[in-house]
């Protein structure tokens, strides 16, 4: 089982331990922004997104309306992408975008 996250059609990012991206969709769920993987860094206090997913290509953020928390432990923390995986000098906070 892998840590991977999604982005569905109705730009809710979701967390979910699985062997794959698409076993995170529920019935009708479309992941059409894409996703990746993701790991808690203790350090920062922060969830790291990185990667992309075979199944569904790289992540766009500009498209997360809501971000579902449960597949994390249901608590809310910051989130920050690396580009350039494992390469840790660049990372960007991930927020949600106002409709």
């Amino acid at each position: 089982m892998y840590q991977k996250f999604i982005i569905n059609q109705d730009g809710v990012l979701k967390f979910g331990t699985v062997y794959l991206h698409r076993d995170m969709l529920a019935t009708g769920e479309r992941c059409v922004y894409g996703g990746g993987l993701w790991k808690v860094d203790h350090c920062r206090q922060a969830i790291i997104l990185y990667g992309r997913s075979f199944d569904f290509g790289p992540p766009d953020f500009e498209f997360v309306r809501r971000i579902d928390w449960n597949g994390v432990g249901g608590k809310p923390c910051t989130l920050l992408f690396m580009p350039h995986w494992p390469d840790e000098t660049e990372l960007y906070p991930v927020c949600i975008k106002q409709q």
